[in-house]
């Protein structure tokens, strides 16, 4: 049974490859695979559509990268703090509200976006609209914060207790102790929860659909709308043509993400594999 459900794991996710890929090959035979992964314009409703994915693609990882910096110091911190310091009963109810979090509705966190950060944005930076990359990118900085903090404070607890006291009984202080050996010691299960968090925010839709503005073009900063991966499948996939060339472009961009976050995750494992190596020396 054990062996049947993990082939059946790798069926599935090879089945989802060749579906994208067999949606796409209308756009990958006239349009090209190469023109689409490097054209700079996104105009497909115009007599002569231009299909290219690089804004679809920087819009992405500006949204995904600034996020991760947000989140991921005050995550860790928090985890730390959970793990190493909170007496039990702060841990217990902090743990329900990460928890509680986890199960918020992006809907509901994007129209929190809309009705505090959009404005903050707004005025704190001088700006016309605050509907752009940095408004998206700090809502999606709360919104995978609950991953990276669980995932992390798991790996945290998991460190053996006697590598705590061995540190203490050589005449450690308790942050010593935390930042020299349990922190070194969960490195793989912390890099674990960071990835983790950075696949939930490359994939996130509604939110970063709602606040980052929706313009197909480069930003010159964070400070300027852009228009996500996730965003343009959402937003197009139920106007186009059923059959047609739009909707094969989206299926090839689908395809792209999907490469995108199983290459994340391979890296990743040959990170934590590599880890695990060096500490089982």
């Amino acid at each position: 049974m054990i062996r049947l459900n993990g082939w059946s794991a790798i069926v599935i996710l090879a089945a989802i490859g060749i579906f994208l890929a067999y949606g796409g090959a209308r756009a990958l035979g006239e349009v090209g695979f190469w023109t689409l992964v490097t054209g700079s314009e996104w105009y497909p409703t115009i007599a002569a559509p231009r299909f290219g994915f690089v804004p679809l693609l920087i819009g992405s990882a500006a949204v995904t990268i600034t996020a991760i910096f947000l989140s991921m110091p005050v995550s860790l911190a928090a985890a730390v703090f959970i793990s190493e310091f909170a007496n039990k009963r702060f841990k217990e109810v902090a743990k329900s509200i990460i928890e509680f979090m986890a199960a918020v509705p992006s809907v509901v966190y994007g129209l929190i976006g809309i009705a505090v950060v959009v404005p903050w944005v707004k005025e704190a930076f001088n700006l016309d609209s605050g509907l752009n990359a940095m408004s998206g990118a700090i809502v999606l900085a709360f919104m995978i914060a609950p991953t990276i903090v669980s995932i992390s404070e798991d790996a945290l607890h998991a460190v053996p207790n006697d590598l705590r006291q061995g540190s203490l009984a050589l005449g450690n202080t308790r942050w010593q102790t935390t930042y020299k050996v349990v922190l070194p010691s969960a490195s793989s299960g912390v890099l674990a929860a960071v990835m983790l968090g950075m696949g939930r925010a490359i994939g996130e839709t509604m939110a970063v659909l709602m606040l980052t503005g929706n313009a197909a073009r480069i930003p010159g900063s964070l400070f300027e709308s852009v228009r996500t991966i996730t965003g343009t499948i959402a937003a197009e996939m139920g106007n186009v043509v059923q059959g047609g060339l739009h909707q094969s472009v989206l299926f090839t961009l689908g395809l792209v993400l999907f490469a995108i976050t199983f290459l994340i995750n391979l890296v990743a494992d040959l990170v934590l594999e590599k880890q695990r190596r060096r500490w089982r020396r």
